[in-house]
């Protein structure tokens, strides 16, 4: 069998062989053996204690210009390291919520708007 023509089933049974764990999907994220996996993209639990989240603060100090340079360096250091933590998938999708962000940032510095 070549590895694209694996099935879902046989991925997951691969997965647990390989890692000693379930993995599967649901319409709130990934889980592993039942158990909803932190959010590491858009909640990473390390940016989120206290009442505000971090990207705000951040957001809050500094000017509109230094916060579309800050949102463009995100994206490209993500993109930059994708091959070398380990997880690229989850570097990606970090680059790509920083993308949304910054194209947010961009459109309402483009029509005046804080």
């Amino acid at each position: 069998m070549k590895l694209n023509d694996a099935t879902p089933e046989e991925w997951d049974q691969a997965t647990k062989k390989a890692f000693g764990y379930d993995r599967g999907y649901t319409n709130g994220g990934l889980y592993y053996d039942g158990r909803l996996a932190e959010d590491n993209v858009n909640k990473p639990p390390h940016y989120n204690n206290g009442d505000i989240e971090c990207i705000d603060a951040i957001k809050a100090m500094l000017t509109k210009e230094e916060y579309i340079g800050y949102l463009r360096g995100n994206t490209l250091k993500y993109r930059w390291r994708m091959w070398y933590k380990g997880k690229p998938i989850e570097d990606l999708s970090k680059a790509a919520w920083y993308d949304e962000k910054l194209l947010k940032a961009v459109e309402a510095y483009i029509q005046g708007e804080k």
